[in-house]
């Protein structure tokens, strides 16, 4: 736990800024017994002059997103072994970790947590969790909208015990949840033989994901306990997962109500006054407008999934044209002050389809699901308030995603992959690479069918050994792959125009093929056009086009190359990107030079 020798906020200013976020969820008599336990609480770990940090990330920030077990070997933990490979290959490219949920569970491969405050013993220890944390900035996931049926609290409600007895939704089997949101086909309620005979417990994801109830004050109480935990073994960012879920109420949809807005704010208010650098992010994977909600005015998430952007940039390079892809980016406002969005193509989710709606026809959404079902793809589905089904996700590795396009397979598998993780990490915002993603993981099939989850497709185990030869072949994917995207990564961390929060502007070639957009850093000293040619065809582009500045000097940041003639005419090969750039801040002598590359790209 966080300590300090006293307190040095008072009950009275705590109270004032707690007090109005709690009235839009609680009781004035809630209120006023929760306030008093809150402050005990936190009191040892408030700081007196806790003002906004706006200063958490630039565009060094790079983090990596992975299981604690996707890469195992038989001498360590995988914890361990997690750390040894983060030292060994990626201590110059990433800065943070995600480690997807570290504790002991039942299910959902660890979102369905029975101890929030303990480390999966098959995983390691909170010492090898720290140890990650001394050397990369962690990300935990904070499950706060349901715990495993074997955890217990839930084995408390069961036999009518404190705390947990009061802890869940209990309702009459009939209940009419129609117009719930759903992301599963599963059943809402769930029959649970508890001490006094069967009850119907709100399930929103599964039988073994039971929800809570924030209708109890004691459980928002528990959940600020665990972020302080969090915090005292040194979380930079917290991951509220299904956070869009919390707050039920009957006869709504039962997501993004108010009242779960006024948990994330008063979290998030609690955090300011704790630790100021440590960031809020939140998990809706749910249409755009949505989304943005959780920015709130500027007291919400400090960050928050751009969850568009996967199917939209993957439904670019199966079709070869960045039409969609632009109009979601035009519509996009720039992230206010003090927050950010977190960009990311692959995750150990498939690729959400909710957050196409409105963005793509029918004709195109369908053209999509089947040509990932000819590359092996899953597509999961969920419930609709009419009984119905719609696909909601597509499970299949980003890689093997990349495959070929709408057309079919073709030989240009590795440049559409990197092209499109040079798209994701180019956007305004954090970049996140999904550690598969960086390792080139195909497809695994057998482990979809060892566990029956479609999502397992995504979530491949290397074991260590095997990855370390694979790493060696200098012609396998895995090290092509993980080599270019190293080396464009240590380039893009050095660039002030990639700043999260620098400006952005998307330009319109007359070409559909190429994307292409302005960064300019906050200070205006560095301009970056970020140009993609999106489809399996050369095309050409006219440097005039781009008005650049022909008092400056221009270069190429991913090839190294000098552009002497602004008025000259480049021909991008299939999947090829360019960083044109008027001041470069570059250290070549940190990354292999760009003749490397010439297995991808024709380089003059």
């Amino acid at each position: 736990m966080l300590t300090t020798s006293q307190p040095t906020i008072s009950f009275e200013k705590f109270s004032a800024k707690i007090r109005p976020l709690l009235t839009r969820v609680y009781s004035t008599e809630q209120i006023d017994v929760l306030l008093p336990r809150l402050f005990e609480l936190t009191k040892a770990s408030l700081k007196a002059h806790a003002r906004e940090d706006l200063g958490k990330w630039d565009q060094d920030k790079v983090l990596l997103i992975t299981y604690g077990d996707s890469i195992v070997g038989e001498d360590t933990s995988p914890l361990q072994t997690l750390h040894q490979f983060l030292n060994t290959h990626l201590s110059d490219t990433v800065t943070g970790v995600h480690i997807l949920p570290f504790f002991p569970y039942s299910s959902d491969d660890g979102f369905s947590v029975i101890d929030f405050l303990e480390v999966n013993p098959e995983l390691g220890n909170w010492a090898d969790v720290e140890a990650i944390g001394r050397n990369f900035n962690l990300m935990f996931d904070l499950v706060a909208n349901h715990v495993s049926s074997q955890s217990e609290w839930f084995e408390q409600f069961k036999h009518n015990q404190l705390p947990g007895r009061d802890y869940f939704i209990s309702l009459p089997k009939d209940t009419h949840t129609a117009e719930v949101v759903r992301p599963r086909s599963s059943p809402v309620l769930t029959p649970v033989e508890t001490h006094g005979g069967i009850q119907h417990v709100w399930t929103t994801f599964s039988a073994d994901q039971v929800d809570l109830n924030y209708e109890n004050p004691d459980v928002f109480l528990e959940f600020v306990k665990i972020i302080l935990d969090y915090v005292g073994h040194g979380a930079r960012y917290i991951r509220l997962d299904a956070v869009g879920f919390l707050w039920k109420s009957l006869g709504t949809c039962c997501i993004h109500l108010p009242e779960t807005h006024a948990i994330i704010q008063a979290f998030r208010e609690i955090l300011q006054m704790v630790d100021p650098g440590v960031a809020l992010i939140t998990e809706t994977n749910v249409p755009n407008r949505e989304n943005l909600s959780y920015f709130g005015d500027r007291n919400e998430a400090h960050m928050i999934y751009n969850f568009s952007l996967p199917p939209l940039l993957l439904n670019a390079l199966m079709q070869g044209r960045a039409d969609h892809l632009k109009t979601w980016m035009m519509s996009m406002p720039p992230a206010p002050i003090g927050c950010a969005y977190f960009n990311f193509t692959a995750s150990h989710d498939g690729i959400g389809l909710r957050p196409t709606e409105g963005l793509l026809e029918a004709q195109e959404f369908n053209t999509l699901i089947d040509t990932m079902r000819n590359f092996g793809a899953q597509i999961s589905m969920r419930s609709k308030a009419d009984g119905s089904e719609s696909p909601y996700e597509i499970n299949i590795s980003l890689f093997d995603a990349c495959k070929g396009t709408a057309k079919g397979i073709d030989q240009w598998q590795i440049e559409r992959f990197i092209c499109s993780q040079t798209v994701m990490m180019s956007l305004e915002g954090i970049p996140a690479f999904y550690l598969h993603s960086l390792l080139a993981t195909p497809n695994d099939v057998e482990g979809m069918k060892a566990t029956g989850r479609n999502r397992s497709i995504n979530r491949h185990s290397w074991d260590k050994v095997e990855l370390s030869q694979r790493l060696a072949d200098e012609q396998s994917p895995q090290a092509i792959v993980l080599k270019e995207l190293s080396r464009l990564i240590q380039i893009r961390r050095q660039q002030k125009a990639f700043h999260p929060n620098a400006t952005q502007y998307t330009l319109h070639p007359e070409n559909p093929a190429i994307l292409a957009f302005w960064r300019q850093s906050v200070a205006r000293d560095q301009s970056i056009f970020s140009i993609h040619n999106l489809s399996d065809q050369p095309h050409k582009l006219e440097l005039s086009a781009l008005n650049l500045v022909n008092t400056d000097t221009w270069m190429d940041l991913i090839s190294g190359a000098p552009v002497d003639d602004l008025q000259a005419v480049y021909e991008l090969q299939p999947y090829q990107s360019m960083w044109l750039t008027n001041h470069p801040y570059y250290d070549r002598s940190n990354t292999p030079d760009h003749r490397d590359l010439e297995f991808l790209y024709e380089i003059e």
